[in-house]
């Protein structure tokens, strides 16, 4: 008898939004010239373009699959300052750290492009057990 549990961790889990994130830094670097090296300092950039986005008040359809890969990408920039793992539970996907902590940087990419989030604080806060350059 197999049992499937609910949620799964990495690789499974990390399939989706690490090819989301590797994505967005391709589309960033062609067509925005944004350099994003998945470094704590590049989620300044990202948090800024976000916010250039949202000012010229584009119906949010239009870039909500760039939301998700730069969500990805900030989630990617977790995993790797602190071996944190993907998690998966249907279509949702969120970061879990060494603490236990679950973080979603999807969602708070969507957050950034209604004006109340920040990839980089989430960053700050999902590492702050860490040592990351960059805050």
């Amino acid at each position: 008898m197999t049992t499937t549990t609910p949620q799964e961790t990495r690789p499974q889990a990390a399939a989706k939004p690490a090819r989301w994130a590797a994505d967005a830094v391709a589309t960033m670097r062609e067509g925005a010239r944004l350099r994003l090296d998945y470094s704590a300092q590049s989620l300044w950039r990202v948090d800024r373009m976000i916010e250039d986005l949202r000012r010229e008040e584009p119906p949010f359809a239009a870039f909500e699959a760039v939301l998700r890969g730069l969500g990805a990408y900030a989630g990617e920039v977790i995993v790797r300052q602190t071996g944190a793992e993907w998690w998966a539970t249907g279509n949702d996907h969120w970061v879990r750290t060494p603490d236990g902590k679950l973080w979603d940087p999807i969602d708070e990419a969507r957050r950034c492009f209604s004006g109340v989030g920040s990839l980089r604080l989430l960053c700050r806060d999902a590492t702050s057990g860490s040592r990351v350059d960059g805050f």
